[in-house]
C-alpha cells in the first residue's frame, strides 16, 4: 500500500525543482505571488503556464498556483490557471472574497487550496466548501506568539471530527522536527523550502556511517 504522505517543494525556482526532482521525494511544487517575486518570475498567465509545464515535464504530480484580483477577476484568473492542466491546484486566500471565489471555482470543478490559514476555525471553512487542501503557516503562527504545532494538530483533529477529506497542506515549515511532530499528529501533506529539504539529509551520524560503509567497501574490494 502506498503511503498517504505528500511532500511538496515550496519555491518557484526552477533550478531547485531540477535539483530535487530526481530524489523522488516530492509529489509536487507549490508557489504563490511572494515566491514568484523572490524568484523573479512574472505573475502573469503566460508565465505561470510556462512554469507549470516545466514542473509537469519534470514529473511533478501536482502544481499549485495562486489566483489574484478582486471578485470576478479572482474567479476568471483561477479558471484560466486550472485550464493549464488537470494537475494544477488553484490557491485562493481564505478571506471572505477569496472564499466566495473559491466556492465558484469548486462548483466549476476546479481543484482548490484555501491558503493563508492562521486560526484553527478556518479549516471548517475549507471543509464546508469541499476544498481539496487548506494551507496554514506553521512558522508564521509561531511568530504571532502561539504554539503553531499544537494549532495545526488541532486543525487536523477538527477535520477528523467532521470527517472531512480536506488535507492540511502544512506550510512555513522551519525544521525537519516540525515535519516529524506533525506527522505523528496525523498530518500527511507538507510543503517545504529547498533549505528544509537539504536539512532532511544533514544527520551527522548517518553521514559518518555512510563514510564508514564506503571505506570498508573500498578496503575489502582492493
Amino acid at each position: 500500500m502506498l503511503s498517504n504522505l505528500r511532500l511538496c517543494l515550496d519555491t518557484a525556482d526552477v533550478a531547485q525543482w531540477e535539483l530535487w526532482h530526481s530524489s523522488g521525494l516530492f509529489y509536487g511544487v507549490t508557489t504563490n505571488p511572494l515566491l514568484l517575486e523572490r524568484s523573479q518570475v512574472p505573475c502573469t498567465l503566460p508565465s505561470l503556464t510556462h512554469l507549470a509545464e516545466k514542473a509537469l515535464h519534470l514529473g511533478m504530480q501536482e502544481v499549485q498556483l495562486q489566483t489574484w484580483g478582486d471578485g470576478e477577476a479572482m474567479v476568471s484568473t483561477g479558471l484560466a490557471l486550472a485550464a493549464i492542466a488537470p494537475e494544477v491546484v488553484v490557491k485562493v486566500p481564505i478571506t471572505a472574497a477569496g472564499t466566495a471565489a473559491a466556492a465558484r471555482l469548486i462548483a466549476a470543478g476546479v481543484r482548490v487550496t484555501l491558503t493563508g490559514v492562521y486560526a484553527v476555525h478556518q479549516v471548517l471553512i475549507a471543509a464546508a466548501l469541499g476544498a481539496e487542501y487548506t494551507a496554514p503557516y506553521l512558522g508564521r503562527i509561531n511568530d504571532l506568539g502561539r504554539n503553531g504545532r499544537e494549532d495545526l494538530a488541532q486543525m487536523q483533529r477538527v477535520l477528523d471530527g467532521v470527517q472531512s477529506p480536506t488535507r492540511i497542506l502544512a506550510a512555513s515549515i522551519r525544521s525537519p522536527e516540525d515535519l516529524a511532530y506533525l506527522a505523528a499528529q496525523g498530518l500527511n501533506t507538507f510543503t517545504v523550502s529547498a533549505a528544509i529539504a537539504t536539512q532532511l539529509f544533514e544527520v551527522e551520524a548517518t553521514q559518518a556511517a555512510a563514510a564508514d560503509f564506503e571505506r570498508a567497501a573500498r578496503a575489502m574490494g582492493a
